[in-house]
């Protein structure tokens, strides 16, 4: 009886089931490539994070390429799969991802490594062109708004500046969100984020100019999803 046992562990231990045919796995993997590259391009238009989205994207293909990579390796073998539960909990992300948009990028990237890896190939299409409609459809829906949602950038000398820049951005603007405050003390000087919803063109003139005048040392920088202006 207790041989039994054992022979039957060993066998869950071992393969389970076929391994993934050489074709169907670089079909797979030149689909993920596809779909990580398309991903990428959505992310550059359509994403409305104030980091560099093309030096981000970039990581959507090696993301995607490496996780069905693994999935098809694991899921053929249940130590294999308990191996990359202690292989991971060594792995840590170096840097912090500091914008919301960026996580959910990441996680749609490692979901068409997943559902490639796992022979999905009709599933994940579907849900990635049900994904990426959505995306671009809100974006749409953005434009359409009478308001232009700005993503504003200021590197001042002195951290004593923050107050001063809200209450410039607070009369002008209809909204004013903090996205990120950094404040470096042996360089004497800090940097903010701002969300800023104005009515035109005029606002953000008005705004700049103001910022100008009150802080002549400051370096501002205007971003949203049709480029840069930088004072």
């Amino acid at each position: 009886m207790k041989g039994d046992v054992v022979g039957s562990a060993n066998q869950l231990l071992q393969l389970s089931s076929n391994n993934t045919p050489p074709f169907v796995f670089i079909v797979n993997q030149l689909f993920a490539l596809a779909l990580a590259a398309i991903l990428a391009l959505v992310y550059i238009k359509y994403g409305r994070s104030i980091s560099n989205r093309k030096e981000f994207s970039n990581n959507f293909i090696l993301l995607s390429m490496t996780t069905m990579l693994i999935i098809t390796i694991v899921k053929s073998s249940l130590a294999l799969s308990l191996g990359l539960v202690g292989a991971l909990s060594i792995v840590r992300f170096r840097t912090a991802i500091k914008e919301p948009e960026e996580l959910s990028y990441i996680f749609i990237s490692i979901a068409i490594g997943l559902g490639l890896g796992a022979n999905q190939l009709i599933t994940t299409l579907i849900g990635f062109s049900l994904i990426t409609l959505f995306i671009i459809a809100r974006s749409k829906f953005y434009r359409f708004q009478p308001s232009q949602l700005m993503n504003l950038t200021i590197t001042s000398k002195s951290e004593n500046d923050f107050d001063a820049i809200v209450k410039i951005l607070s009369k002008t603007a209809r909204t004013v969100n903090l996205k990120r405050i950094s404040e470096v003390q042996d360089g004497n000087y800090s940097e903010s984020a701002f969300s800023i919803d104005v009515n035109d063109y005029s606002d953000l003139i008005t705004i700049r100019n103001e910022l100008k005048e009150t802080l002549p040392g400051a370096t501002l920088h205007f971003l949203d999803s049709s480029g840069i202006l930088t004072n």
